[in-house]
């Protein structure tokens, strides 16, 4: 096969045409494994595909970099797909590959492909294993004018924590983009981002507390205790002594030891004072307001308690007035 110098050797049928492979040279290749197919007339060398598709997300790579072995120059990866490449957490499936450009005369949208038409300023443009792709700052405002709100958060997030952007850079791209389509929403969503939010579930409670009607949280607090040290509560709301915990779907079942440890680290909350609710991804999605009724009622108990747990105020002894000098 030709060297191409593309991800997993990808070549398409024009350039094995062009180094004299015939079509039937090219579908006994593909049958032996030799060469993988990626999409019409895009192929991979075999034993790369192979391997890339062991790795986590191997085939949206593999997608990715097909669509661009035969996109139009000037091309750029970005939006969903960029956020991928630069392990930016994203909310829900992966649509099709999303590429940013202006395409040219002849150039033909594939199946799979979604082209964002419009220019990119080099500044805003890096790479990836040699794949042209949006920068951090400017994948998470493309997502964020383009997706709900929840979405543009969990990648916000992520992005901040994962220390691939700041909010100065954000900002930036948003005072570039300032007319352009789901501007106004993605200005929300760089203003809500917070950086101390460590996963999508802790992402998209956030955003359910708000839309509910719950005041903003603190957010990764150590909690010292009375009785002894405990440790980093998700979310607290100080005013009403109550905690919120996230339950992540693999949080137990990938290590069952946390089980009694956790069980442990609630108890010592209780005696402490506080009160604790916790959150499941199912429950934040599903039903965010029965969640939210969970928390006012936990605010109410929390609050109640500390009131009661208040020592009485001291009895003030009556003033005596002063005698006025005659």
């Amino acid at each position: 096969m030709p060297a191409t110098g593309r991800i997993a050797g990808i070549i398409t049928t024009a350039e094995l045409r062009a180094a004299g492979w015939s079509d039937r040279q090219i579908s006994a290749a593909v049958q032996r494994g030799n060469l993988h197919s990626l999409s019409r007339g895009i192929y991979a060398d075999g034993a790369a595909a192979r391997e890339r598709l062991t790795w986590r997300g191997g085939d949206q790579l593999l997608a990715i970099a097909a669509a661009m072995a035969v996109a139009g120059p000037g091309v750029v990866v970005s939006h969903q797909s960029a956020a991928y490449l630069h392990s930016i957490d994203l909310l829900g499936a992966s649509r099709p590959v999303d590429l940013t450009g202006r395409p040219e005369r002849g150039w033909t949208i594939r199946a799979g492909v979604k082209l964002h038409a419009m220019t990119l300023p080099a500044s805003r443009i890096t790479t990836f294993l040699r794949l042209p792709v949006t920068t951090p700052a400017r994948t998470i405002v493309d997502l964020a004018r383009t997706v709900e709100f929840r979405a543009g958060v969990v990648a916000a997030d992520s992005a901040l924590r994962k220390r691939l952007t700041t909010k100065q850079e954000l900002r930036a791209v948003l005072a570039e983009c300032s007319r352009w389509p789901g501007i106004t929403r993605a200005r929300a969503v760089v203003e809500f981002a917070d950086e101390r939010a460590e996963s999508p579930l802790e992402s998209i409670g956030r955003v359910a507390f708000r839309d509910c009607g719950l005041p903003p949280p603190e957010l990764q607090v150590w909690l010292g205790g009375i009785s002894e040290p405990v440790g980093r509560v998700d979310f607290y709301w100080k005013q009403y002594r109550t905690i919120a915990e996230t339950d992540g779907a693999a949080k137990y079942r990938n290590d069952p030891r946390r089980v009694p440890e956790q069980l442990r680290r609630d108890q010592l909350l209780r005696n402490d004072g506080y009160e604790l609710v916790h959150i499941t991804w199912q429950q934040i999605t599903e039903t965010p307001q029965a969640v939210a009724v969970a928390i006012r009622d936990a605010f109410r108990r929390g609050q109640r308690n500390w009131e009661l747990a208040r020592p009485a105020p001291s009895p003030q002894r009556a003033a005596v007035p002063r005698a006025h000098a005659s």
